[in-house]
Parts: C-alpha cells; structure tokens; sequence
C-alpha cells in the first residue's frame, strides 16, 4: 500500500522467514558459524534456542543454505509426531522407502541401512527439527536411538534442534538425560541492540529498493528497539505499522510518534503508555487515499 510513497520494491518487514532478507547480526552469525563447524565436523546433536520472534526459522534456513554439497539435508518444520511417524517423516524428506507396515525395530533397520549408503557415498545427513519443544518426550527418545546409528568412524546422522526456551525444560526431564548428554554444540540467541535495530530497518529497506535518506529518524529507532525488546518479528510488526501510519500523514520519515502508535496497537509491545490517536483511524485515511489516487481525485 505505501511502496510507491516510500520508493520501494516490496513490503520491507514481512513476517515470514524470508532468507532474502537476512540480516547477519551478531547472535545470529555467531549461531550460524557455530553450526556450520559442528556440521563439518560430524558432531551428532546441535541445539539452538531463542525466544518466540528471534528468527530461528530464518536462520535454520540460512544453514540449510549453506550446507554444500557434502550434506544431504532434511527440514521437519512440525515435529509434534509420534516416534514412527517422525521416521517417515525423515525418510521422506530423505527420499527413503520405508516399508509402511514395518515396527519401529526394522524402520530403525531401515533407516540405517540407507544412512550407510548415504556415508558410503562420501554424504554427510543433517536433520533440523524447529519448533523442537512441541516434541512429545517418547519422540525425544526415539530421536536419540537414532543417533546410535554410528559406524566405527563417524554419526550416520547429524540432528539440529531449534526450540523455544522451553526445549531445556524438556530436556532436563530425567527420560531423555542420554539425549541432553549428546548435545555437543548449542547457541542461545539474543535480542538485536540499539544499534542492531538501526542497522536492521536500514538492511530491510535497501533489500526492498529504498535508496532515499534515513526512513527511520533515531528517536524513532529508539522507541522502537524499546517497544520492541529487540526482538525482531516485533520490529517488522511495529515498523510497518509505523510506515503506514506516516503515510496516512503524506510524511517522508517515521517520527517517535508513529513508533508510539504503532506500539499502542500492538498487544505484545512494551510500550504502550502513549496513544496520540488509534491506527485503525489512521488505516481508515489511508484507505481513503488510496481509493481517492485510483479514482484520480488526487493528483
């Protein structure tokens, strides 16, 4: 709705995990660069935990991506599965045929004789689960028979874990002790910094096609790494809001003032103290602008 009016390509802060607007800071590099060594060193277990909003979709995508062709990789987005069931969902991923009326003792036959072939092949297999709190506790266990699959020399099978704080809750249950063990590598992200957050919107917007002056005036970005906590998918929430509610006035700049609006609409938010006039009014003007351009009532 306010691409033209700002000069870009495309919404900059969308909330879907898209790769293509990756911004490398800090927390997230570090974590990359972790995963990254611990893969090509055939560690078995990775663990990455953040709260809800610090990107760990994204960034196990970004490693995925950046896996060469050594890996053969799996992404199981949804792993609140049943042991079996989470078996055929890796080998799906994987391209293996499991016989469906096997037990669990021969899909696990299975599944190693196909990871053997995959070593013998000189490949290395990373699994990485995401949202891996939702695990039920006996899929937590099949998860670590199998990571007995081994040969003499090496793990057939990598697993990354990406969860919400929540999954050390998980882990620390007394069933899965043996799993926690096996974690050799884990990253805990962190929330962006004052400065990340400028530097942040600043990446979105070149990555969207804007090439004009400083979009955010620095109150701004303040006020909004204060709402925010840093925690980025509040940043997207928020900015765009904040870009809508400047365009509603046919500004050029995000002042405090769309920030503390935008914040007021968002339940989530830290700062919500203020409320200048509600966005749904705001959105309302905007609406009307923009049928008033398509019918050429305004120049």
């Amino acid at each position: 709705m306010y691409e033209s009016h700002f000069g870009l390509r495309e919404p900059p802060f969308g909330i879907t995990p898209d790769t293509s607007f990756a911004y490398a800071c800090n927390s997230h590099q570090e974590a990359l660069n972790t995963l990254l060594v611990a893969a090509r060193n055939g560690e078995g277990f990775m663990k990455v935990t953040g709260e809800v909003g610090t990107g760990k979709t994204l960034l196990c995508r970004r490693f995925l991506a950046t896996l060469d062709a050594r890996f053969v990789s799996a992404y199981i987005p949804n792993p609140y599965l049943e042991p079996r069931t989470l078996m055929f969902a890796l080998a799906d991923e994987l391209g293996i045929a499991l016989p469906r009326e096997a037990d669990q003792h021969h899909l696990l036959k299975e599944l190693a004789r196909a990871l053997l072939n995959f070593a013998r092949q000189g490949k290395t297999v990373v699994v990485c689960l995401d949202e891996a709190q939702a695990m039920p506790q006996e899929t937590l266990e099949a998860l670590r028979l199998l990571s007995n699959l081994e040969t003499e020399k090496r793990k057939l099978l990598q697993v990354v874990l990406f969860g919400q704080p929540e999954l050390d809750q998980r882990l620390a249950h007394a069933s899965v002790r043996q799993l926690r063990q096996r974690i050799t590598f884990q990253y805990r992200l962190s929330m962006l910094k004052e400065k990340e957050v400028e530097h942040y919107l600043s990446h979105r917007l070149r990555v969207a096609g804007y090439r004009g002056n400083q979009l955010f005036v620095p109150a701004a970005v303040r006020r909004l790494h204060r709402a925010s906590g840093g925690v980025p998918r509040l940043i997207n929430i928020m900015a765009h809001k904040s870009l809508l509610l400047a365009f509603g006035e046919g500004m050029q700049q995000v002042l405090p003032r769309h920030v503390r609006s935008a914040a007021a609409d968002t339940p989530v938010a830290g700062s919500t103290r203020w409320r200048t006039f509600t966005l749904a009014a705001v959105l309302a003007v905007v609406v009307a602008v923009a049928a008033a351009v398509s019918l050429g009532w305004l120049a």
